[in-house]
């Protein structure tokens, strides 16, 4: 069978040792997830973990947006210093605002103040947490195994540091790429693109001078964004260190991408890339849903912007019906907001979709979607091209790889009028090419010797059988900044060197001076 580029040396260690090696037998393993879209794929394995024979328990603040209880796991909720009706403010200023047209500029910044507003209640609700005296006791007493967390946020991490366990991190990135600053991982800007810029690993020098310009940016980004986390990191631990160095020791990072998604780069020994972890087998639809997609003729649309975007302006929402209305195949819509007036017969709003069931009904035909990676892998697994209107944080550069592989169209959701999308949904099911380039991708995608989810949960027992992955840490961490560039190294080449070339001209000045000087005596002489 052919074996694609993006196989690692981890899943290759995997096809050799998974034949071999026991799980790691009644492992405790304490979770400590990121609430909303980041838990509805770190709790895929959370549940096979459980599955498995280990026993998880899931930290969960009482302010809970998504994370529930489960018969496959225990929770142990911590009180918050905050209302659920303060977070869901924060949340909705995440959210609501991406209908506001605002400059390019002014609206990074504003979404950066946004983020910024958000994490720092989270701090506040991971001080609840970290301050409870009792509950952190009670914790060190249940003797875990290992630290499941999303490094998004730094709660996991540090209680990790302070009960002495060996972290496993469950991601699709962090901003201005700290995973990749903190596990030392190389990231070039001559071909790795970052994250805003628009750009492709394929650059031309003024795209090259934009990325080097957004990568020196990143710097002072990094620091606006990350200083609460590096201020409690530092106050609770009692010592100088920041965020980036405490991340920097986890064992190992479960990375949810691969390269049929991302662009390929470097990447580190200890990182694992199970993209498509929440591509779950398909479950048959509710009667009625069924019902209405069987009868179409022409198929369906499915449309959705994500767990945290349910509802749009009204005046928005018609300029999809409109849309809707004037195309043969019927649409399952998730809303929530005010409903459009003389909604079509042909849509179907519903408040929550079962969204991967849909996307691989043999009758879907395209997928809109606000480009998260859960949808876009979703869409992969199952061969649905996508129309993508990106909202905030990394979606549009979710949306730009798409659209790089040809398997999409992206829209600006303030610029959507009822022609444009109209004309891109038409172009995007009647194109046979955009559905023959997606069913490509999820060919190569599905080509692997091992599935996401069982290759993460063998590098997660991996962790708790061996207590780490130390052998997979580079010593690059031990290096400073000097020695990691070998700058000492080539100074003291560019030493050698000049001293060499001053060494050979005072020589040669001294000879030319002396034969100089041997010609004027031998002409006095004459």
């Amino acid at each position: 069978m052919k074996q694609e580029g993006w196989l690692s040396t981890p899943g290759l260690l995997v096809c050799l040792c998974l034949g071999t090696l026991g799980p790691a037998q009644g492992g405790k393993v304490l979770v400590m997830p990121v609430d909303g879209s980041h838990w509805l794929s770190m709790q895929i394995l959370v549940r096979e973990l459980s599955l498995r024979g280990h026993e998880t328990v899931v930290l969960v603040p009482e302010t809970s947006v998504l994370i529930k209880g489960s018969d496959y796991y225990r929770t142990q909720t911590f009180r918050v210093p905050y209302t659920r009706a303060e977070l869901d403010a924060t949340m909705n200023a995440l959210t609501h605002n991406v209908f506001l047209k605002t400059p390019t500029a002014a609206g990074l910044l504003s979404n950066v103040d946004r983020l910024i507003d958000f994490t720092n209640l989270q701090i506040k609700g991971c001080e609840g947490l970290l301050y409870d005296g009792q509950l952190m006791q009670q914790l060190r007493d249940e003797a875990f195994d290992l630290m499941l967390t999303d490094p998004f946020l730094p709660c996991g991490s540090i209680i990790a540091h302070v009960l002495s366990l060996p972290a496993v991190y469950f991601l699709r990135g962090i901003p201005c790429g700290l995973e990749e600053k903190a596990s030392q991982c190389p990231s070039p800007p001559s071909f790795v693109p970052r994250f805003f810029t628009g750009n492709t690993d394929r650059m031309n020098f003024l795209q090259r001078v934009k990325n080097v310009f957004m990568a020196s940016t990143e710097v002072f980004l990094c620091r606006k964004i990350f200083a609460g986390f590096d201020e409690l990191t530092s106050r609770y631990l009692g010592q100088d260190m920041t965020y980036k160095e405490l991340i920097s020791h986890g064992a190992i990072w479960l990375m949810r991408y691969d390269f049929t998604f991302e662009y390929p780069k470097p990447f580190m020994p200890n990182m694992v890339h199970i993209g498509g972890i929440n591509c779950v087998e398909k479950k048959p639809l509710p009667a009625e849903l069924e019902e209405f997609v069987e009868e179409s003729e022409h198929g369906f649309v499915v449309f959705t912007l994500g767990s945290m975007v349910s509802e749009m302006p009204k005046e928005m929402a018609t300029q999809f019906s409109e849309a809707f209305r004037q195309i043969p195949q019927r649409v399952v819509w998730r809303h929530t907001g005010p409903l459009p007036d003389n909604l079509p017969d042909n849509v179907k709003i519903l408040k929550w979709l079962p969204q991967n069931d849909l996307l691989g009904h043999p009758k879907a035909k395209a997928f809109i979607t606000h480009g998260g990676t859960h949808g876009i892998y979703e869409a992969i697994c199952n061969g649905i091209p996508l129309v993508m209107l990106p909202l905030f944080g990394d979606q549009s550069d979710n949306v730009n790889r798409m659209v790089y592989r040809g398997v999409g169209e992206s829209l600006k959701i303030l610029d959507v009028t009822t022609a444009k999308l109209l004309t891109t949904l038409n172009k995007v099911i009647n194109d046979k090419s955009y559905k023959e380039k997606m069913m490509k991708l999820s060919a190569v995608h599905k080509d692997r010797p091992i599935e996401p989810l069982d290759l993460a949960v063998f590098w997660t027992e991996f962790v708790m059988r061996h207590k780490g992955a130390g052998h997979l840490r580079t010593a690059a961490h031990e290096l400073n900044w000097i020695q990691y560039h070998c700058l000492d190294v080539i100074g003291l080449l560019l030493l050698i060197i000049a001293t060499v070339v001053i060494v050979t001209v005072k020589c040669c000045t001294f000879c030319f001076r002396k034969c100089c000087a041997r010609k004027t005596l031998k002409k006095k002489e004459e």
